[in-house]
């Protein structure tokens, strides 16, 4: 049973996440065997406030 973490930015709507969760699914089906009702998937939505690359916050990045 195959369990695969999702950690992104917040605002994707209900719809990306549902195509994101099905390909997901589908790569474990394809790649490894599993079947699909063995797959689980968690979404963590994460703020831009809480992620930091290279100790600068997603937040205060300049945009462009």
């Amino acid at each position: 049973m195959p369990t695969i973490r999702v950690e992104l930015f917040e605002g994707r709507t209900p719809e990306q996440k549902k195509a994101l969760v099905q390909a997901l699914t589908q790569a474990c089906v394809e790649t490894i065997g599993s079947k699909a009702e063995s797959v689980d998937i968690l979404l963590f939505d994460i703020a831009p406030s809480n992620w930091a690359t290279g100790g600068e916050l997603w937040s205060e990045k300049k945009k462009g």
